[in-house]
């Protein structure tokens, strides 16, 4: 446990922190799931496709995600829809 004043607030803000972290990362992995399951179930997923750039745009915007990790989620999650959708 740390001994100095400031560590010990840092350590509280850090966990609170954290709570909020895995909230959206936790948010960010049923939006893509949903979508991945959907698709794999050949169903139409288009209307959750919007759920899942949103999570993943939240994420990016309070740094649990990186952009180009974003990026790469949704251009996937787009391909596989496309991919669904055209059969």
């Amino acid at each position: 446990m740390p001994v100095i004043k400031s560590v010990k607030k840092a350590l509280r803000s850090s966990a609170r922190k954290k709570v909020y972290n895995d909230r959206r990362r936790r948010a960010l992995k049923e939006a893509v799931k949903v979508v991945r399951d959907g698709a794999t179930a050949k169903k139409d997923v288009r209307e959750f496709l919007p759920a899942a750039y949103k999570a993943i745009d939240k994420a990016v915007k309070r740094g649990v995600i990186k952009k180009n990790t974003a990026s790469r989620k949704k251009s996937r999650l787009v391909k596989l829809v496309r991919a669904v959708s055209a059969k």
